[in-house]
């Protein structure tokens, strides 16, 4: 073998059996599950990461395996479209493996969040307040930290009592590491942290999804408004469900009511319609016999004449 052939020929890579076997684990792991979820740990304490995974267990199975190894499994599991999921995989990520849909596991993520203590120089995500009332503090240091933040206090029995609620950091500022000290001093846990996704792969729809974000909250309002605009909708259309049901019902009840009282209407001025004509009939019947009886009279005056006439000849 001469000296370029030396140059060219690459060195074997060596990869030990316990990489091999994680491997072969990862890529069984990906054939098996209907959504590989890749989320960010960043900053995530390793206690409360392992208090996460156990909220997750029967749900999902959690690794945090080096990308080299997660890469090359990719590549071995034959799937071509889940390749597109290597361009996700950065530092500080755990990859879940579930077969619950990838939506439904964004919301276990979600549940499973933790509260967690401010640090010094963390922004504050609301204004973070510390309540009026008593506390477990005693005289001693307490007192300056609290003076130093202008926080009034008094002692009751021993113990340190907030005589009135104050903002120690403001929503969009910095938090203060006395303020810090003191919230932790309080159990005051104004963050949460958990497992925040990045993105999923659908292995039976083979669809890749970015920016998953679940918000129960948020979801249930626009429920609740898009059933509240629909809701009249349906009743108005006659589309009948036992949450319209009763609305109709409702409905056609007002309807009958509004029909009889446009009939009781209609029949009374009928009544008074006659009343008139029945009048008039009277009027022309009385008529009718005062022209008879004037007539009769007539009649018998001609009779008396033609009488007298008669008696008067005969004389």
């Amino acid at each position: 073998m001469n000296a370029e052939q030396k140059i060219k020929k690459k060195p074997e890579t060596h990869v030990s059996e316990e990489k091999k076997k994680i491997v072969s684990e990862l890529g069984k792991l990906i054939k098996e599950n209907k959504t590989i979820f890749v989320a960010s740990i960043k900053n995530i304490p390793g206690g409360q990461f392992q208090e996460i995974v156990k909220t997750l267990r029967g749900k999902a199975v959690a690794k945090v395996p080096k990308k080299n190894l997660m890469f090359r499994a990719i590549d071995k599991s034959g799937n071509a479209e889940i390749k597109d999921l290597k361009e996700k995989i950065k530092e500080d990520v755990v990859i879940l493996f579930s077969n619950i849909d990838s939506f439904e596991l964004a919301s276990e993520l979600v549940k499973s969040k933790r509260p967690a203590k401010a640090k010094p120089g963390q922004i504050a995500p609301m204004d973070i307040e510390i309540p009026e009332g008593p506390t477990e503090l005693v005289p001693g240091p307490a007192i300056t930290e609290l003076g130093a933040l202008n926080i009034p206090i008094q002692i009751t029995g021993g113990k340190i009592h907030i005589k009135q609620a104050k903002v120690i950091a403001k929503q969009g500022e910095a938090i203060s590491k006395g303020a810090s000290e003191l919230m932790s001093k309080l159990g005051i846990k104004p963050f949460t942290i958990g497992f925040i996704p990045i993105c999923s792969f659908d292995n039976e729809e083979k669809r890749l999804y970015v920016g998953i974000k679940i918000d129960p909250e948020e979801a249930i309002s626009e429920l609740q408004n898009a059933f509240g605009r629909a809701l009249p909708f349906a009743v108005e259309i006659g589309y009948v469900t036992k949450e319209t049901i009763t609305f109709m019902i409702g409905k056609a009840a007002s309807h009958e009511k509004a029909i009889g009282n446009l009939l009781g209407k209609e029949e009374v001025a009928e009544e008074k319609t006659e009343e008139p004509v029945k009048e008039e009939v009277a009027e022309e019947a009385k008529e009718e016999k005062t022209e008879t009886v004037e007539e009769s009279k007539i009649e018998e005056k001609k009779e008396e004449t033609q009488t007298e006439t008669k008696s008067e000849e005969e004389k």
